[in-house]
């Protein structure tokens, strides 16, 4: 059922349109909440205020065909006031690695220490997009209308995003132990 019938539905109060659309999107909100928090705990919670807040809203939302974005909108802003605490960023998508140019099997770990660090870094504007784009694989019109910016400077905070982890990613490589493995 698509996301217009759904919230007409829920507007008229049946009860299976809420549970089709919290299950229809509760994994995406909870993996993008889980990227802005520190513990699992806190990002079921975020995600569970995300659709509490949605459904409480919901007489007077009117559907534009992006309720997705919707979500992702109202559960930025719910990680933005919930970030007092720093930030653990976990990294679970091969897609990320590849894009940084690591595939050693046996790098992958402390890679992974390395990313998210580096991820932490990067201004709250530069994260956001890249865990959008990476991470919940949105596309670059759907990163513009979520965080309600132009597409050019969608283009410009990936563009510089990258770079600025490429160089932190360097420069923790330099700060490494120092080690190369030349052995064929």
């Amino acid at each position: 059922m698509d996301d217009f019938l759904l919230i007409r539905r829920m507007k008229q109060g049946y009860d299976d349109a809420f549970e089709k659309f919290v299950r229809k999107y509760y994994a995406q909100i909870l993996q993008y909440c889980r990227y802005h928090c520190f513990d699992m705990e806190q990002a079921e919670d975020l995600t569970q205020e995300t659709f509490l807040k949605f459904i409480g809203s919901l007489q007077s939302y009117h559907h534009m065909g992006k309720a997705k974005n919707y979500l992702y909108t109202i559960a930025g802003n719910l990680c933005k006031n919930n970030a007092k605490k720093k930030k653990d960023l976990p990294v679970d998508q091969d897609v990320w690695e590849q894009e940084m140019g690591f595939s050693d099997e046996i790098e992958r770990v402390e890679t992974k220490i390395c990313i998210e660090q580096a991820l932490d870094e990067l201004s709250p504007e530069l994260r956001e997009v890249i865990i959008l784009f990476y991470f919940q694989d949105c596309k670059l019109t759907e990163i513009a209308d979520i965080l309600q910016i132009s597409l050019p400077l969608v283009k410009y905070r990936l563009r510089r995003a990258k770079e600025e982890v490429k160089q932190l990613l360097g420069k923790e490589e330099n700060n490494g132990a120092g080690k190369t493995t030349s052995n064929a």
